[in-house]
């Protein structure tokens, strides 16, 4: 952020300001260098920060008591209830700052705040719980995949209690996992061809990349279970995505003003979507949990699999609705006089781009529900020394899925762009309501396939 900031307010290191109607000046090479310096600094501190700081949280609370156990499940949803409210204040305040006072101004003010954040965190450092690592978890997963390899010629195991490598379990942090009958082929790994695979009294494998534990080849069983639910959260955000991207072309060509001369910044709609979610989060926990737990005798209300499936169907409602809209904000602009014109020459329609709040409320609602049920259930599901993965897969998701919404795009792109295209700069000329409503379709589908994905998982333990 600190150089980010210099970028826009050191003069030598961005291009000089020009009028409209000037030709703009390029950036020069050092000055391209030092943002993508500042871009790398930010992905290398992010992809630090938020696989990791989840995980850490959670681990401040002890899973094996009550109030634990409940602190657990709430902490995840007033940590999404933070960061939402952080998004809520950089899409307005910061946002406003940066468009109407000064640019480096509003880049300035999260780079004091940051470093604020550190401050804090190093000052509490002795306060932590801090679980110690148990050796990569990557290097169990390839050990396990290899030693199955090497071993693929070996018939199954008649009784996995006698035949397989099964230890007595020492490790304090990591739970001992039973032996599973799905993913077979991966047990074995854990299968004792000769006596000098094990080492003299029985407890240590000669050479763990020829013998691995029941304990670890139960570890991959519960990653590879994840997987298939793992991908429904890809499909899901390509309907997330369009509130920060075509939402915004749309509010470009309505009607934004609030009141008499106030126009609302097109950007800044996505923060209907923020508001919902900042709203909801404190509800859901604080009122209708409690309720929940009476009905249900779920500690957390609904279960992590119905929560994540409800929000798949709320993003799928909310591409209905965007459809609509965008359906009636087209005809109006087609068949009434609009209101002006945007930078691109496309006609604004009369029609309240406030008629978008509802769409953008339910699609924060959706990720209230699916996020944060996501993280938690990577959390609690993936083996306790790989939780920074579990992390890591969320956001995982979120970059998927912004790169599966831009090839959708692109595939719509070269199909439509012979006749009328769905996509057209100009939406008035385009369909993107067809485009809303392929992505409800696809919703659909992702709806049953996680259906089917959550009725054969099996949690973590569970032996059946």
């Amino acid at each position: 952020m600190f150089f980010l900031t210099l970028t826009a307010g050191a003069d030598s290191l961005h291009p000089p300001d020009c009028g409209v109607g000037e030709v703009c000046q390029k950036a020069t090479s050092y000055q391209f260098a030092v943002l993508f310096i500042a871009f790398a600094f930010m992905v290398i501190g992010s992809a630090g920060i938020r696989p990791c700081s989840m995980p850490f949280g959670a681990d401040q609370f002890d899973p094996n008591t009550e109030s634990g156990k409940r602190g657990i499940n709430s902490f995840f949803n007033w940590y999404y209830f933070t960061f939402t409210s952080a998004m809520l204040v950089s899409a307005t305040v910061i946002i406003y700052v940066q468009s109407n006072v000064n640019w480096a101004l509003g880049l300035g003010i999260p780079t004091a705040l940051m470093f604020l954040a550190c401050v804090l965190f190093f000052a509490g450092t002795r306060l932590y719980v801090r679980v110690v690592p148990e050796g990569s978890p990557f290097t169990t997963i390839v050990q396990v995949f290899s030693a199955a390899i090497a071993k693929r010629s070996l018939k199954q195991a008649k009784d996995p209690k006698q035949d397989l490598f099964d230890p007595p379990h020492t490790s304090a942090i990591v739970t001992k996992l039973a032996h599973t009958d799905q993913f077979r082929c991966l047990d074995k790994a854990a299968m004792v061809a000769s006596p000098e695979e094990v080492r003299p009294g029985g407890e240590v494998a000669a050479n763990p990349w020829r013998l691995c534990t029941v304990q670890q080849v139960e570890e991959v069983k519960c990653l590879i279970r994840i997987v298939p639910v793992w991908s429904t959260g890809i499909i899901y955000y390509v309907a997330v995505v369009q509130q920060s991207t075509y939402v915004v072309f749309s509010a470009l060509q309505s009607d934004r003003r609030l009141g008499s001369s106030f126009h609302v910044p097109a950007a800044s709609f996505t923060v209907f979507a923020m508001l919902a979610q900042t709203l909801w989060i404190p509800l859901y926990d604080r009122i209708l949990v409690p309720r929940l737990r009476k009905v249900t005798g779920k500690d957390e209300g609904f279960t992590l699999l119905q929560r994540q499936g409800i929000g798949i169907a709320l993003s799928t409602v909310a591409m209905v609705i965007s459809a609509v809209v965008e359906d009636r904000r087209r005809g109006i602009a087609l068949n009434q006089p609009t209101i002006g014109q945007t930078q691109t020459g496309g006609g604004i329609s009369a029609m309240s781009s406030f008629w978008m709040v509802p769409q953008l409320m339910i699609l924060g609602l959706s990720e209230a529900f699916n996020l944060i049920s996501q993280i938690e259930f990577y959390y609690k599901e993936i083996p306790e020394h790989m939780r920074s993965v579990a992390g890591a897969l969320a956001f995982c998701n979120l970059a998927l899925g912004n790169y599966l919404s831009g090839f959708l795009t692109t595939i719509v792109n070269k199909t439509t762009a012979g006749g009328q295209n769905w996509l057209a700069q100009d939406l008035n000329q385009g369909r993107l309501d067809l485009f809303y409503w392929t992505i409800a379709g696809i919703g659909v589908f992702n709806f049953v396939y996680f259906i089917i994905c959550a009725r054969w998982y099996r949690f973590k333990g569970a032996s059946n």
